[in-house]
């Protein structure tokens, strides 16, 4: 699709250079007035046939399989209806307007393609968690080959850093797997021998081998990438209004001609040449310059206006389908939370909160873990870990320490009591942190993946706006999701979704859709592609989301402040509004012309004065889009 873009825009560019000598060269100083009409006729029609030569070929195929009125037919009735007057009716025509329409009508059909070609090209060519290669043990070596190389039931050998390129089931070695990119899941896993394990996560520490279940192209990774792909073509794209209105408008604009041009010499003996001319001048008329321009001129206003607030909105479809929203689907995990942990709360038991984070801490002191960070931020201070020993790492389930004689435990409460601690379950919907010194229970810290401050907010302004339906869907832990389903108030909530059953939950809401209304998804991981896709509009986070997912979204919210899809919501009906009242005003004013033309008391330049002003005076009132 590229090089057939290129070669578009390389045709345009042809006839728009070809188009220069016929408005520049006086043909009449330089030639009599017969062969200059007939050199000015054929000037202008090499531009035309070049830029409109897909529009002419579509038309007449169109014209063949019986699809007659569409857009394209309508061009090119129109804009034909310039040069058969001109021919018929010596210096009648406006040539240049014929060669303008086609013009804007093949820069607006270009620029849609290069949109849609680069979306689905980019979700291919982002998606990072396509593994590179594999490595494989055979007969006893190590071997790096492609993924689908890889046969079902051979040895992957999985090092610490590396992504794991095929499903399959662990044989040797524990270790934590960051399944964030593939499910938006925010806690590493902790993963053992005998578990199953997906493609695409990466493994965090101890190297693995893993015995494939699956070929590639079955594969976890496989199916998402396919899932993104095929999502952008199982979109239905918004129709254009022009496609819409042309449907009704071309066959009865071109009826209205053929009966001007042969019922009153027929019915009333009246002239034959002047009624021809007049149903000529009737189908220049009849071509929509004013909404031509008008139109794409509110939705580019409109697109504008949103960016000066941070939202980047791909289409002028997108901002319709904006408009229309009535249902808005959250992912979790960076979208409504920080993605960064925090501590929430502290339940000690026989001390205080300062000791029970100052034990946590310091036990937690050499590690990286997401969570060992949160405590010690909570705490304010990196405690000295002079005097620390026997530091013992329990893979996924927590750490083990001496300080000075005193034994420190911390971790799960499973991970205490196997130590001898009577630790209680956990009665927080976060994650809990369990601490133990010298066998005596402390108490226990709540941690979670803290709510970014607007949340709530935009929960509160998109209800206020009539959006019927909030749901969360995320790949997080059922626990983690219902505590920020029940802050926000959402009407659902799924968890520990793969991008495939985020696809499906997607798919089921869209079947419940109310007519004329349109879904929503906003994300901002590489999971989250196909289902951004998939949505009559996929909203992508700019400032912390994956390249994959901002070029699989139809809108980039650039803050990443979850209120500003509702300033999105707001700014799109206040355009839409503008462009309905550029439309009724264009419509209003050609129909006026147009019975003007059937009786013969609007000329051509009648008919492009009044095209041309109602063209400015739509763009003036569609400057206010600009406005938020």
């Amino acid at each position: 699709m590229e090089t057939e873009n290129k070669r578009t825009l390389l045709r345009l560019l042809i006839g728009a250079a070809f188009l220069i000598p016929a408005l520049l060269i006086p043909l009449g100083e330089y030639f009599g007035e017969k062969s200059a009409f007939w050199i000015e006729i054929a000037l202008y029609l090499i531009p035309y046939i070049i830029i409109g030569a897909d529009v002419l070929r579509d038309a007449a195929t169109n014209l063949v399989r019986g699809k007659v009125f569409d857009e394209k037919f309508l061009m090119t009735i129109a804009t034909l209806g310039v040069f058969a007057l001109a021919l018929a009716f010596k210096g009648e025509g406006d040539y240049i307007e014929a060669v303008a329409v086609m013009l804007f009508y093949e820069v607006g059909e270009l620029c849609q393609d290069l949109a849609v070609d680069r979306s689905r090209d980019a979700i291919s060519a982002l998606m990072d968690i396509r593994p590179d290669s594999a490595t494989v043990l055979r007969e006893g070596a190590l071997v790096t080959v492609s993924p689908e190389a890889v046969k079902v039931g051979e040895a992957l050998r999985v090092l610490p850093g590396e992504r794991i390129a095929l499903d399959g089931v662990i044989l040797e070695g524990e270790s934590l797997l960051d399944m964030s990119a593939l499910t938006g899941e925010s806690l590493p896993r902790a993963i053992k021998a005998g578990e199953a394990v997906l493609s695409g996560g990466v493994n965090l520490s101890g190297a693995l081998t893993i015995e494939t279940t699956k070929l590639y192209g079955e594969s976890t990774v496989a199916r998402i990438l396919e899932l993104a792909e095929n999502s952008l073509d199982k979109k239905a794209k918004t129709e254009s209004f022009i496609t819409r209105f042309a449907r009704i408008y071309t066959p009865a604009v071109c009826a209205l001609a053929l009966a001007l041009a042969v019922a009153p010499p027929l019915l009333g003996g009246l002239e034959w040449a002047i009624w021809i001319k007049r149903a000529l001048i009737f189908l220049v008329v009849s071509c929509p310059c004013a909404l031509v321009i008008s139109v794409p001129m509110g939705f580019f206003a409109g697109i504008g206006g949103a960016s000066r607030r941070g939202i980047l909105v791909k289409g002028g479809s997108f901002l319709e389908a904006l408009s229309r929203l009535d249902t808005v689907v959250f992912d979790k995990t960076g979208t409504l939370t920080t993605g960064r942990f925090a501590v929430t709360m502290l339940f000690p038991e026989g001390v205080s909160e300062r000791e029970l984070l100052e034990t946590a801490a310091l036990a937690e002191s050499g590690s990286l873990h997401p969570i060992a960070r949160s405590i010690i931020e909570a705490l304010g201070e990196e405690p000295s870990s002079d005097g620390l020993t026997d530091v013992r790492d329990f893979a996924g389930r927590g750490v083990s320490a001496s300080f000075h004689g005193d034994e420190i435990a911390v971790g799960s409460a499973k991970l205490l009591r196997e130590l001898g601690v009577a630790a209680p379950e956990g009665g927080s919907l976060d994650p809990c942190v369990f601490v133990a010194k010298n066998g005596v229970y402390l108490g226990r810290i709540a941690i979670a993946d803290a709510l970014k401050p607007d949340a709530g907010e935009a929960f509160s302004r998109l209800r206020e706006l009539g959006i019927n339906k909030l749901v969360i869907l995320t790949g997080d832990s059922k626990a983690a999701s219902a505590r920020v389903a029940e802050e926000l108030r959402a009407d659902e909530v799924h968890a520990q979704l793969l991008p495939q059953d985020k696809v499906a939950e997607v798919e089921r809401l869209l079947a419940e859709q109310a007519p004329g209304g349109a879904l929503a998804f906003v994300g901002d991981g590489v999971n989250d592609a196909p289902v951004l896709a998939r949505a009559d509009v996929g909203i992508a986070m700019g400032g912390i989301g994956s390249d994959a997912a901002l070029e699989a979204a139809d809108v980039v919210i650039m803050d990443d402040k979850p209120s500003a899809l509702a300033v999105g919501v707001t700014g799109a009906r206040r355009t839409m509004a503008i462009v309905r009242q550029n439309i009724f005003f264009a419509l209003g004013v050609k129909f006026l012309v147009l019975g003007l033309a059937a009786f013969g008391i609007a000329g051509m330049w009648l008919a492009i004065f009044a095209d041309v002003g109602v063209s400015m005076i739509a763009i003036m009132n569609a400057m206010r889009a600009l406005k938020y």
